[in-house]
């Protein structure tokens, strides 16, 4: 059951469409990723959705709801954190969560949302003496309230440092064990990778793909990376691992011994290794590096501004 809709939605401001015939779904349960450039139209987006914009063609829909004619209720079940959340500098921390908890109908305890966020020792500070990272924890708290069925989080890792990183995960991961569904925009692609069920790629307003991490990685066609250390580069080295099956590119680093090879997982890794031994190079040592998202969203986007093809 998909809990976010858009059909064929523009929106226009003037003669610029921030976003323009945007078609798709975001499943009950499942944690999306919006990837894009600044200005790409994820936070139009967002505010589509949440009825502080209004289409200017096209429909959204959440949990089945039309989303401007039933924003309230749509915002009711919804945990937002808008990328300019601002705090009030004079209220503490535990007065922002009474704040939202009232404003959600909630039964939270305070002090108990602040503590999922780090922010329990702080909880009686003005949120003005706050960080950049903990006013982003507040706001992700303050999103928690009530036990959201959908979260809509635009940049939710903004300021936050790597502990604060790892603690947003956790807490996405565990309200996904919860039944929420998440949908969160964010720059940073390998939190995507580690985070997403599924990931769209917005480019000037457009969804240029989306997919699973693995199936936008196959669409641009980036394969996983082996260093190969060798003792020699022999003259026929690099060819005959461009022939081994499942290998897609071969390469010397410039002024060292170590190739570079871009092959599937798997046998052709090990066929690859083969093909080494078998040249006489004398096979030294290999790594492997795990496969960046951000190549693939490289690749998609500059095809789509060299007019390449898209979904």
């Amino acid at each position: 059951m998909a809990v976010v809709e858009f059909d064929g939605v523009e929106k226009r401001f003037g003669t610029v469409a921030a976003v323009e015939d945007l078609s798709l779904a975001v499943e009950e349960g499942e944690i999306y990723g919006f990837l894009g450039p600044n200005g790409a139209g994820k936070t139009t987006t967002f505010n589509l959705l949440l009825d502080f914009v209004e289409p200017s063609r096209g429909s959204v829909s959440v949990f089945g709801r039309d989303a401007s004619t039933e924003s309230t209720y749509v915002r009711h079940r919804t945990g937002v954190l808008a990328e300019d959340y601002g705090v009030y500098a004079r209220l503490s921390g535990r007065e922002h969560l009474r704040f939202a908890i009232r404003t959600k109908d909630a039964a939270d305890d305070p002090d108990d949302v602040l503590e999922r966020v780090g922010l329990r020792d702080a909880a009686d500070r003005r949120a003005g003496s706050y960080s950049k990272g903990m006013r982003q924890r507040l706001a992700i708290a303050m999103a928690l309230v009530g036990a959201p069925d959908l979260l809509v989080l635009d940049e939710p890792s903004s300021g936050l440092d790597p502990n604060g990183g790892v603690l947003f995960r956790r807490l996405i991961r565990e309200e996904r064990d919860r039944g929420a569904t998440v949908f969160l925009s964010s720059h940073l692609l390998e939190e995507v990778q580690a985070l997403c069920d599924r990931v769209g790629i917005l480019s000037n307003g457009r969804l240029l793909a989306e997919g699973t991490v693995d199936e936008l990685l196959d669409r641009a066609t980036v394969r996983p990376k082996m260093t190969i250390e060798v003792d020699q580069v022999p003259d026929d080295l690099l060819t005959a691992l461009r022939e081994v099956e499942g290998v897609f590119a071969a390469r010397v680093r410039e002024d060292s011994t170590a190739v570079e090879v871009r092959c599937d997982d798997g046998p052709s890794k090990f066929r690859a290794l083969s093909a080494v031994v078998e040249s006489g190079a004398g096979l030294v040592d290999f790594e492997t590096a795990a496969v960046p998202l951000n190549e693939a969203f490289q690749r998609i986007t500059e095809a789509a501004a060299q007019g390449g093809s898209r979904d």
